[in-house]
């Protein structure tokens, strides 16, 4: 393969969740990496497996509810690792849980996450993962099963290993993401961490304590009956990867399911809820 790169560069608005779908619907192509920027994305794709229809399929760009302009450009030999720390910012939630990539300096959080960072981690995630740590870290999750659906590099999962839960499920449909999981599990020495590709038919059979979804409206509403399926009498269910706007939906789907409302967090208009079975 060759070492040239085609870059796109998007601008996308409303950036957040225009972001998160663009990346989604790219990487199903030959686009290989991704990087945020302050307006949108920047993706990669190898010029050998580059032409001019690649962005054909691409939905969003035809949607009416996202304004996204692009440019791209031929580079050559990107340093990924260059732009990963760049890009990436560790996050820390209160001063008990530190979430870094290897390059950032070690702190003295109680629970100190080391993820290798690559290309899905990122755009949108810093809020919805932060209020999802803080979720976990009020609970008591000593011996819960648990699942961590759409776990992405598995930051939450791993958390909840820290903190005494196993065994625990590691989902994602993503084939890169279920490859990063698998690294950062053992990056961070997990021994109850299982990693699964595929969606929510994995869980057909399965009962669990704790279960973590932190993904997106549409695909945690088309689930919802599936997570519930396989949460345990008494089992906890953290949602997030939606807007305060969205939570009349979210809720209506758990109420109705016989889940029963906790408690909220909010961030940036991103946020995350928690319901008792």
């Amino acid at each position: 393969m060759s070492n040239i790169y085609i870059g796109y560069h998007f601008t996308v608005e409303p950036k957040e969740l225009g972001s998160e779908i663009l990346i989604a619907e790219l990487g199903e192509t030959a686009f290989e990496s991704f990087t945020e920027t302050e307006t949108g994305i920047s993706a990669f794709v190898q010029k050998d497996l580059w032409d001019e229809t690649i962005l054909e399929n691409i939905q969003i760009l035809q949607s009416d509810e996202f304004k996204i302009n692009y440019s791209f450009e031929e580079i050559e030999q990107v340093n990924w690792n260059e732009e990963w720390e760049k890009n990436f910012e560790p996050i820390d939630v209160d001063g008990n849980c530190h979430v870094r990539a290897p390059f950032h300096p070690k702190t003295e959080a109680q629970y100190d996450i080391v993820i290798e960072p690559k290309m899905s981690f990122g755009t949108g995630h810093h809020e919805t993962t932060h209020m999802m740590i803080q979720h976990l870290l009020e609970m008591d999750v000593e011996g819960m099963k648990t699942l961590d659906m759409g776990c992405g590099t598995a930051i939450l999962a791993i958390l909840a290993e820290m903190k005494g839960a196993q065994p625990i499920d590691a989902i994602d449909i993503d084939n890169w993401c279920y490859l990063n999981s698998i690294e950062n599990a053992e990056r961070n020495n997990c021994k109850h961490i299982t990693v699964y590709e595929g969606e929510a038919a994995l869980l057909e059979g399965k009962k669990y304590d704790l279960i973590i979804a932190n993904i997106n409206r549409n695909i945690l509403l088309n689930d919802m009956q599936a997570y519930v399926d396989c949460l345990n009498p008494k089992g906890t269910l953290l949602l997030s990867g939606f807007y305060t706007e969205d939570i009349p939906f979210i809720d209506a789907s758990c109420t109705e399911k016989g889940l029963t409302y906790v408690k909220k967090f909010e961030r940036n208009n991103w946020v995350s809820l928690k319901y008792v079975n």
